[in-house]
């Protein structure tokens, strides 16, 4: 089995490296200064529990290397998602297997209209992971666990072939028949976490642990759940409580917006909020605390040098 990673960062690295140890071939697309380190060193995952892998397979710049893939994972940030499938699609394999791991609810109609609707799989990564350094991923906590499933009904059976064969290959991935509900409920904790351990600069143990900010949270959790709920998403209102349950299991964990900021790279703002307040406007659905953290950090997205300068 050949396996493109589109996008070599915390998830896309781990993902590659765990099943590139049960004999796939495994194509990393990476970029910048992890693509040197890769090239010359390899690819290193310090995990929970297994200590450090040392992943040595083929690390590229090249989206055309991953042609013969049979399937592509797509790993990247929302923002880069159209650009890279701009030019996969042209070169991929009709026959392969689009599986997207981002953040967010909208990336599998970007994906789709590409690929078609058939092609493309979904699936929420439930994993703690984080780039170390150049060429070094990490991974914290609980073990990882993926949830998969097909956006065309007609294509069930093959998202259960798909999830049979990533768990032989050394995944641990469970399908659904309702990924976007899945998807959903994924998106509702990001949103409850990440804009605001990003607006603090702090990890999930802080905002549990701070009234005041824990109030927040579980505000912007409420209305995100209001907005699911009109899109059809089958959630009652006690599924916050399940959502900072889970908070208090990943209390150590540096959210992917936070880690964003602290490294001065541009936000999912609007993948994790945006998607959320602008769904939420279109049902008539009011999202005040939400709003008023997406636009501050929409701010910081768009004045980075600024910020930058400021810390000095």
């Amino acid at each position: 089995m050949k396996i493109g990673i589109a996008g070599t960062g915390a998830v896309g690295g781990y993902t590659g490296g765990i099943l590139s140890r049960t004999g796939c071939e495994v194509i990393f697309l990476t970029r910048g200064r992890h693509d040197q380190v890769m090239r010359q060193k390899g690819l290193r995952i310090e995990t929970e529990k297994e200590g450090l892998i040392h992943v040595e397979q083929t690390f590229t710049d090249r989206p055309e290397d991953l042609r013969d893939a049979d399937l592509v994972l797509f790993c990247v940030k929302s923002r880069d998602t159209r650009p890279l499938a701009d030019v996969l699609a042209q070169v991929v394999r009709r026959d392969a297997m689009i599986v997207t791991l981002q953040n967010g609810v909208d990336q599998e109609e970007t994906l789709a209209a590409l690929f078609g609707k058939k092609r493309v799989l979904s699936a929420a990564a439930y994993l703690q992971v984080y780039i170390k350094e150049p060429g070094v991923v990490k991974q914290i906590g609980n073990d990882p666990f993926f949830v998969m499933g097909a956006l065309d009904a007609s294509r069930h059976e093959v998202a259960k072939q798909w999830a049979d064969r990533l768990n032989r290959a050394g995944l641990t991935v469970t399908w659904t028949p309702h990924i976007m509900q899945e998807k959903w409920k994924k998106l509702i904790w990001n949103v409850t976490f990440n804009p605001l351990t990003a607006a603090v600069e702090a990890p999930v143990s802080h905002l549990l642990d701070h009234p005041g900010l824990r109030s927040v949270a579980e505000s912007i959790c409420k209305e995100a759940i209001h907005v699911a709920q009109k899109e059809g998403i089958p959630i009652d209102e006690h599924f916050a409580d399940n959502i900072l349950a889970a908070g208090e299991r990943a209390r150590g964990h540096k959210t992917s917006m936070l880690q964003d900021r602290l490294q001065g790279k541009p936000m999912e703002i609007d993948a994790i909020c945006g998607h959320i307040v602008r769904r939420g406007e279109a049902h008539g659905v009011h999202t005040p605390v939400l709003n008023t953290v997406y636009q501050m950090l929409k701010y910081v997205n768009e004045h980075p040098h600024q910020e930058r300068r400021e810390k000095r």
